[in-house]
């Protein structure tokens, strides 16, 4: 259960990436093509919503469907499934980008550590 700890904590935490700064390599580096995310619920929108700001990330707009049709189906909680599906396979789906940007972004640490250390060829 703590295999990600000995990682972390033991092996390699000069190439661990920081999650609370920004990357350090281009996000394109490594891509021919890769489209940027967009934002599709707007500020006005989640500030009527009145979301918390931990909930106002890329999966907003399925949120606010979510909230819709319970508010407009209140008593019938079971209406709303399709939406609460979709906005839980958002969040999932985050979840796995986040985890693949964050396991690219040490393989490219560890890459820029591998080759600075090798002896220069003449």
């Amino acid at each position: 259960m703590g295999a990600h700890l000995v990682r972390r904590y033991v092996t390699e935490t000069d190439t661990e990436p920081d999650p609370t700064k920004k990357y350090e390599f281009d996000p394109q580096f490594g891509f021919e093509e890769r489209e940027a995310r967009e934002m599709v619920a707007t500020q006005d929108q989640m500030n009527l919503a009145q979301l918390p700001l931990e909930q106002r990330d890329y999966c907003a707009q399925h949120l606010l469907k979510f909230m819709k049709c319970k508010r407009d189906t209140w008593p019938n909680f079971l209406a709303c499934k399709d939406e609460r599906h979709d906005w839980d396979y958002c969040e999932h789906q985050d979840y796995v980008m986040r985890m693949k940007e964050y396991e690219r972004e040490r393989r490219l640490q560890l890459r820029k550590k591998r080759i600075q250390s090798q002896p220069e060829a003449a």
